[in-house]
């Protein structure tokens, strides 16, 4: 799609949210429920996209896109009309006869960029977020996911009017010609390098941005642990959908004492999980591109495999990978892994743990396993991330009360339950008098005298 072809899909975009129609909430819940049914109706082509892009299997993909997305329209639509009614705010002294109130309103057209990853729930969620506050979107989905793109461009045309939501398929270079274009919010998920190309297009326009990035996500574990479901739900944090998520467990920092127990029992659950050949397996799957396979199979360059280490560049195959001995220099500490492979670096003191996580830009989601609430509240009080877990991994990614977002370098901005109508929301702070003369304060008016005594007084 060229430069005038999507300058004219935004004006058609303006035209239709001028029309006010966006701003009727029966509209919207229609729309919601629109969203709901095409995700329903059309789950098994969902299913066979993800599998083709990412060798997914239909548990990972409706667990981590579908069913995911569809609970977040069933929390929406359950809220929805309490979320937009007005707001009443407790009104200062000074003012006391005015009633200070807020209103929900829509920003505009927005944008919402997604990446390959999860490409159906980073797509749709956000815009479940961007209908549910009366906006209209341009969806710009991954071209490395290209199946469940052109899925989902099809979808799009199929169950929405294009004046209100339109799906534009392409490479990064349509991903440039929409970001010279005007929005009146841009939502982007993805990495932080390329969420600074967003941002300094963004700037240009002034247009806020919500960033969802990544990081290197840190597992901490103490030594006061149950190991048997640590090592479960480290196991599942890193390699659910081949560790190719924003909040898989990056590294692991292990007390020694318990390094080698952790680690026998990691390998063991990959071992009952994925059989002796993980490549046969039907639950393991695969590396989005031969780009994406060839990074990460260059980080494994340094440190003891403990197990995996294999690949195959034709199938996009790399084996589920641990790796002792790294101390924290290596290339594969360098950036996110995003990708089958565990480095090991093990402490002595939590204070050591501690100070190598907060040498680090903050990350997406930090996790600590420790029974000792003491140690919790302490990694909690030290440290700094977007989100995480205490003994556990992942699992408040799909909290519906939780907001979801970065901080620093992982991100800016939240999203996930009423988080997702706020994002996509201005707040809009109004104050509403009467002419009572009695309200009209002849304090604020000059001549001032003596009326700054008074107004001392009164504040």
């Amino acid at each position: 799609m060229n430069k005038s072809h999507i300058a004219t899909l935004i004006e058609n975009h303006r035209t239709f949210f001028a029309s006010g129609t966006t701003r009727d909430i029966s509209f919207r819940i229609e729309q919601l429920k629109t969203l709901r049914r095409m995700i329903k109706d059309n789950e098994q082509a969902f299913f066979r996209a993800l599998r083709q892009d990412l060798g997914r299997n239909d548990f990972e993909s409706y667990g981590g896109d579908t069913e995911i997305t569809v609970n977040l329209i069933d929390y929406v639509l359950k809220n929805i009309r309490s979320w937009v009614k007005p707001r009443r705010v407790r009104t200062s002294l000074v003012y006391f006869a005015a009633k200070s109130f807020v209103i929900p309103e829509p920003l505009g057209t927005t944008l919402i960029i997604g990446p390959w990853n999860f490409p159906v729930q980073l797509m749709l969620s956000p815009l479940t977020g961007a209908i549910a506050a009366g906006n209209c979107a341009v969806l710009k989905p991954s071209h490395a996911s290209a199946a469940t793109s052109s899925l989902l461009v099809k979808l799009i045309r199929a169950y929405f009017d294009s004046r209100f939501i339109s799906c534009v398929e392409g490479d990064r270079e349509s991903a440039r010609i929409l970001l010279e274009e005007q929005f009146d919010h841009i939502f982007f998920t993805g990495g932080p390098a390329a969420g600074k190309v967003v941002m300094a297009a963004a700037a240009k326009h002034l247009t806020p941005v919500t960033l969802e990035l990544g990081g290197k996500n840190p597992c901490i574990v103490d030594a006061d642990t149950d190991l048997d479901i640590t090592a479960r739900r480290i196991t599942w944090g890193k390699f659910y959908n081949n560790g190719q998520s924003c909040v898989a467990v990056d590294y692991l920092l292990v007390d020694k004492r318990i390094k080698h127990e952790l680690l026998n029992r990691i390998v063991k659950n990959l071992h009952d999980w994925y059989g002796p050949d993980p490549a046969k397996s039907t639950n393991y799957g695969r590396i989005i591109n031969e780009t994406h396979f060839d990074r990460v199979y260059r980080l494994m360059g340094k440190g003891t495999i403990i197990c995996g280490g294999q690949g195959d560049r034709a199938s996009r195959y790399i084996a589920p990978t641990v790796i002792d001995g790294i101390t924290g220099s290596e290339p594969i500490m360098e950036d996110e892994i995003f990708g089958p492979l565990l480095p090991v670096i093990e402490y002595e003191t939590l204070d050591q743990a501690i100070s190598s996580v907060n040498s680090r830009p903050k990350p997406l989601a930090l996790y600590f396993f420790s029974r000792s609430r003491a140690m919790q509240e302490r990694v909690l009080r030290e440290t700094s991330s977007g989100g995480g877990c205490i003994n556990d991994t992942v699992i408040h990614e799909t909290a519906d009360r939780l907001p979801f977002g970065g901080v620093g370098m992982s991100g800016m901005g939240k999203y996930h339950g009423k988080a997702t109508f706020d994002t996509f929301s201005h707040e809009r702070a109004f104050m509403r008098s009467g002419f009572i003369l009695a309200a009209d304060a002849l304090l604020r008016y000059p001549p001032y005298q003596d009326h700054l005594k008074w107004l001392r007084k009164i504040y």
